[in-house]
C-alpha cells in the first residue's frame, strides 16, 4: 500500500473527544477514525495555514465543483450548482431543517436502530419521535414497508429522516427500496431528511446510491446531507453540504441555515472538498481496503473465538453492529461490565433505539493491532461475564 493505516498516531492530550479516556482503556466507540488524514489535504492545510490570514472566507467554485465532481464519478449523481449549500455540519444541518420544514408537535419518523443523535435533533425541537422499526431476521435488516407506510399516512407526519447508508446496521439500501419510500413520503406530502455522510465507506466493490439520484420525484421531496468529514476523517473541521434540487425548499433551508448561523465556512472548511474529492481518491479508495481486511479480521474471530456472538454483515460504514443476545438482555450493563474489567469502551445498542437492547456497536477504524487488541479484550469480557 502507498499509506500506512499501521502506524499508531497517539491521540491522548489532543482533546480528542473520543480519547477523552484513562490510559489503560481502547476506545472503539464514537465514529471517527484513528488514522491521520490524506497527505494532500495535510499539505493543502499547511499550504493555506502558511499565507498566515484567516478572514471571512467566500465560497470558491472549487468548493461547489468539488461536490459535482465527486458525485459524477463515485456515485453517478449529477448535481448542479445551484443545489448545492455549505453547512457546518450534518447534524445542525439537521435541527436547522426540521425546524424549517415541520411545525412543533409534527411527527419525524426514524426506522430504528438508527444513529442516537437523530433523537435529539427531534425532541430537541419540540418535534415527536415516530419509530419504524426495521424488520430484523436471521441476521439481516430490511424495510417494514407495511408499518412505514401507516406512520408516514398519520397526519401529524412531515418528516422523515433516512440513514443512507444505514448507521449502525452497516446496511445500502436499494435503488427499489430508495424509490419506495420515496413515493410512499410524496404520496403523503412527507419530507425527506437524508444523512449520507457514510455514502463514501462501503465496501470495495459496493456502491451507495444518493436517496435523490433515483428519481426525479425523489429529488423533489428531499434534503440530502453530504460531507467529506466521515471518510477522510475530518470531523473537527465542521464541513459539509446540503444538496436540494428543489428551489422552493432549498430557499427554505437555506434562510433557516442563516438565521441559525451554521452556513458560513471557515478557511479549512471551504478547501477541505476540493482537497479530499479531487486529490485524495487513491488515499480513500486504500482506506476502503484496510478496513475491509479489519472487517474479515473482526468476522474471523468472533467465529472462532465468540460464536456466542453474531457479527451483522456490514456493508457500509465503519461500524460494527454485534449481536449479543445469546449473552444478555441489557446492553447497557454489558458494555459498562466490557470497559470496567478489560478498559474496551464500545457503544451500547440502546442508545440506537430500543431494538439496539441486545446490541454492541464497535468501531474498526483504527489499526490492525487495536483491532486484535480490542477482540481480545472483548473475549475476555464475554467469557467472564454472567447476568443475574
Amino acid at each position: 500500500m502507498k499509506y500506512n493505516f499501521d502506524k499508531e498516531t497517539n491521540r491522548f492530550n489532543t482533546s480528542s473527544y473520543k480519547w477523552d479516556v484513562k490510559e489503560n482503556e481502547l476506545p472503539m466507540w464514537v465514529a471517527d477514525m484513528d488514522f491521520e488524514t490524506s497527505p494532500a489535504i495535510v499539505k493543502g492545510f499547511k499550504k493555506r495555514i502558511d499565507h498566515g490570514v484567516f478572514g471571512y472566507v467566500a465560497l470558491s467554485d472549487d468548493f461547489y465543483n468539488s461536490y459535482i465532481y465527486w458525485f459524477k464519478k463515485r456515485h453517478h449523481f449529477n448535481i448542479k450548482k445551484e443545489w448545492i449549500i455549505f453547512s457546518t455540519g450534518v447534524i445542525p444541518t439537521l435541527s436547522s431543517a426540521i425546524r424549517r420544514v415541520s411545525e412543533v408537535a409534527n411527527n419525524i419518523v426514524i426506522m430504528t436502530p438508527v444513529y442516537n443523535i437523530f433523537f435529539n435533533s427531534i425532541l430537541n425541537n419540540g418535534r415527536h419521535v415516530l419509530t419504524s422499526p426495521l424488520i430484523y431476521k436471521d441476521g439481516k435488516y430490511e424495510i417494514d414497508f407495511i408499518d412505514l407506510e401507516a406512520k408516514l399516512a398519520l397526519e401529524e407526519t412531515t418528516v422523515l429522516i433516512l440513514c443512507n447508508p444505514h448507521n449502525p446496521v452497516g446496511k445500502i439500501w436499494s435503488k427499489d427500496e430508495l424509490d419506495k419510500i420515496g413515493k410512499l413520503c410524496a404520496k403523503y406530502n412527507v419530507t425527506v431528511i437524508s444523512d449520507e455522510i457514510h455514502g463514501d465507506l462501503t465496501r470495495t466493490g459496493l456502491e451507495y446510491i444518493p436517496f435523490a439520484s433515483v428519481s426525479k420525484l425523489n429529488a423533489e421531496i428531499s434534503i440530502t446531507c453530504v460531507a467529506p468529514t466521515k471518510a477522510f476523517n475530518l470531523a473537527g473541521i465542521q464541513t459539509s453540504a446540503i444538496i436540494i434540487p428543489n428551489p422552493k425548499l432549498k430557499h427554505l433551508v437555506e434562510r433557516g441555515l442563516n438565521t441559525d448561523e451554521c452556513a458560513e465556512p471557515n478557511v479549512l472548511a471551504e478547501i477541505a472538498p476540493f482537497l479530499a474529492y479531487k486529490e485524495s481518491e487513491d488515499w480513500l479508495d486504500e482506506l476502503r481496503l484496510y478496513l475491509d481486511e479489519n472487517i474479515r479480521e473482526v468476522n474471523e474471530f468472533i467465529k472462532n473465538q465468540l460464536p456466542q456472538i453474531a457479527l451483522i454483515k456490514c456493508e457500509a460504514t465503519y461500524l460494527l453492529w454485534l449481536d449479543c443476545s445469546k449473552i444478555t438482555k441489557d446492553a447497557d450493563k454489558l458494555q459498562a461490565y466490557i470497559r470496567e474489567t478489560t478498559g474496551l469502551y464500545l457503544s451500547s445498542g440502546s442508545i440506537y433505539g430500543k431494538e439496539g437492547n441486545t446490541f454492541l456497536r464497535m468501531n474498526i477504524a483504527t489499526t490492525k493491532a487495536r483491532v486484535i487488541d480490542g477482540l481480545k479484550r472483548l473475549k475476555k469480557a464475554i467469557d467472564s461475564y454472567k447476568e443475574n
